[in-house]
């Protein structure tokens, strides 16, 4: 299993956020804080659990942790992604309702860190866009295009955070 690990900077969280792991979901650019960021991970064959929510693809064993799966096109309401050459586990640490979790999240590819100043950053826009506004952080504007980027705390819903919980009290 290939594994690329990104150094994690030591900057408090209330500072300004300029670094963006970008990476292809369908055809769209997005990006996420690189701070969320543990690593990345060749993607390699899903354990399915039942009765999970439809975005949790799946599980793997991460050096013996349960690591849930979240496909992205399913949680953006686009068909499940085709798994390729280039699709990547991109694993996370998010907060979710004053918890800590590690998740994956199933990407067609990974791009570049990009560094993209607070001042290149619009506002998310409340049309034009087919994901909920809560998701977004911004529109991070890089070379006369646009970075979607993404809250990655508050890409899960209350339900899948409820089956993150069920998942991290499973013994491994």
């Amino acid at each position: 299993m290939a594994t690329v690990r990104l150094a994690m900077d030591a900057t408090p969280a209330t500072a300004e956020q300029t670094q963006y792991l970008t990476f292809t979901v369908g055809k769209e650019l997005f990006g996420v804080g690189i701070l969320a960021v543990k690593e990345i991970i060749e993607y390699q064959s899903l354990t399915v659990v039942p009765m999970m929510p439809a975005a949790i693809r799946g599980v793997i064993n991460l050096r013996g942790a349960v690591l849930p799966v979240v496909d992205l096109s399913v949680r953006f309401g686009m068909p499940p992604a085709d798994v390729s050459k280039r699709s990547c586990i991109v694993v996370l640490e998010l907060g979710v309702d004053g918890e800590r979790h590690t998740i994956g999240a199933l990407v067609d590819a990974v791009n570049h860190v990009l560094e993209i100043p607070p001042s290149e950053i619009e506002p998310a826009p409340s049309f034009g866009s087919k994901l909920r506004r809560d998701f977004l952080r911004g529109m991070g504007k890089v070379n006369g295009k646009f970075v979607v980027l993404l809250d990655a705390g508050r890409v899960l819903t209350f339900e899948e955070a409820e089956a993150l919980q069920e998942l991290d009290a499973c013994p491994t």
